[in-house]
């Protein structure tokens, strides 16, 4: 009788662990989606916008040039290296 009490505890602990591993990488793709929003987001809602824009019939040329500019200054700030010197003088920027 006993053994059927300790496999039930078994049973529990191993429900919870894959519970916390479900959350710890939901956690890490949120993270993600949060880092890539943040570097293309401008770009993203700006080649959107153009899109919507040429479905509308009207010339969207300005704004297509500004997901240029904003997918490159993105670009740029990846391959800049970061340390927490730059993180700091980034921060007093903002």
């Amino acid at each position: 009788m006993e053994k059927a009490f300790s496999l039930r505890g078994i049973r529990r602990r191993q429900r919870g662990q894959g519970m916390t591993e479900y959350i710890i990488i939901t956690a890490l793709i949120a993270i993600a989606a949060i880092a890539a929003v943040s570097y293309f987001g401008a770009t993203v809602r700006s080649q959107v916008g153009a899109m919507g824009q040429e479905l509308g019939g009207t010339d969207a040329t300005s704004t297509i040039n500004h997901a240029k500019t904003e997918g490159n200054s993105a670009a740029a700030k990846g391959v800049e290296t970061k340390d927490l010197k730059s993180y700091q003088s980034e921060k007093e920027i903002q």
